[in-house]
């Protein structure tokens, strides 16, 4: 099992940013343009994990340095299916996390959950 996975299932927002490299860049499944950073993508996740509810992975997938984690979850109420495609550089940390989720309802309901999550978001990322 893949060192995120365990700190994502076990809600531990300190492990899941040591994971991170400096550099990582995060592409949103409802944002067109991906965040950079890793002060920021660590905002982001804190603010995912608010947002959902019974979330669970029920896959993992890994070729080499590239993994892809498959997720259930609820956000307001609307159930949706998700993967989180992480690759990892040299030195093992996590450089590039792209998540993508289905279906529209639920991805709408997420956009919408960030969205009033975002002001936290930017306060927490500064703030580092």
């Amino acid at each position: 099992m893949h060192a995120f996975r365990q700190a994502v299932e076990a809600r531990d927002t300190d492990a899941i940013e040591a994971l991170l490299a400096d550099d990582v860049v995060f592409t949103s499944p409802v944002a067109f343009k991906p965040y950079p950073g890793k002060a920021l993508t660590a905002a982001i996740l804190r603010g995912a994990m608010r947002v959902f509810e019974n979330f669970r992975y029920v896959r993992e997938i890994a070729d080499g340095r590239n993994h892809a984690l498959v997720f259930e979850a609820e956000v307001d109420g609307k159930a949706l299916t998700g993967c989180d495609f992480l690759h990892l550089d040299e030195e093992g940390r996590i450089d590039d996390i792209m998540v993508m989720v289905r279906p529209l309802s639920g991805a709408n309901a997420l956009a919408e959950a960030m969205a009033a999550q975002f002001p936290r978001i930017q306060r927490e990322a500064t703030a580092q």
